[in-house]
């Protein structure tokens, strides 16, 4: 399967990745998802329906947002009973989770690493534009752990101010774009590149506490320079009339 993107050339832009990379982001969406089920000691309806969320919700929010190609979640055998058995796991044997530590943190960035990856090769393999391309991959990131807090009655976390949430999966889709597509670097080490910076990013702003700023009013900032202006101005054209 890699030898197929060995040579980047426009036709093989066309070609989707591996069908296990979308696999794998669903299964990672989903761990996400009971984790948080587990931590919220939900039923096993809570540990399911946060799984289908987590590791499903982004890309149906995708594919209903592209309208072309096929509903993944519907059109692959493997994605709703992947995701179902790892709640329905989960559910029956929680003790790994509760010794879990930090999994929950490195779980939904990895999710979110996967699915800004899948999502934004998608609309490159439809031919969309770059800055559509970059907004499925955000949407694919991002979109079941939007659904999740919508469905726990809490505001999403990419509206709230945090750790470079959103702003890792721009990064990523932003990275994989340029490098498969500007640069005519083949989709295996484009990907490889995409997770890197997107996992990167989230664990820099972890560890130094780099968050995305909230109640920013540059309204003063820009008006203190206005006003001095008017007062010189002013100012000129007072003494201008005393000559």
């Amino acid at each position: 399967m890699l030898d197929i993107f060995a040579q980047y050339s426009p036709e093989v832009a066309a070609v989707s990745l591996p069908t296990w990379v979308d696999l794998a982001s669903v299964v990672v969406g989903s761990a996400g998802g009971v984790m948080v089920a587990r931590s919220r000691h939900l039923d096993a309806v809570g540990f399911v329906g946060l799984a289908l969320l987590c590791g499903l919700g982004g890309g149906l929010i995708r594919d209903i947002m592209m309208q072309v190609g096929r509903i993944y979640m519907l059109t692959s055998p493997f994605a709703i009973p992947v995701s179902v058995a790892t709640g329905l796991v989960a559910f029956l044997f929680p003790q790994p989770l509760d010794r879990a530590g930090n999994l929950l943190e490195w779980l939904d960035i990895m999710a979110v690493a996967l699915f800004a990856l899948v999502g934004t090769d998608k609309a490159i393999v439809h031919g969309f534009y770059p800055a559509s391309c970059v907004l499925m991959g955000i949407m694919t990131g991002v979109g079941g752990g939007m659904l999740r807090d919508v469905f726990l009655g809490e505001v999403p976390r990419i509206f709230q101010k945090s750790n470079l949430y959103a702003v890792c999966a721009l990064a990523g889709g932003v990275v994989y774009y340029l490098t498969v597509v500007c640069f005519s670097v083949n989709k295996l080490w484009g990907s490889l590149l995409c997770l890197a910076v997107t996992i990167g990013l989230r664990r820099w702003s972890l560890r130094f506490n780099v968050q995305t700023p909230a109640d920013v009013d540059l309204g003063p900032k820009v008006m203190r320079p206005v006003q001095c202006a008017a007062r010189r101005v002013r100012v000129t054209r007072w003494r201008s009339s005393k000559k």
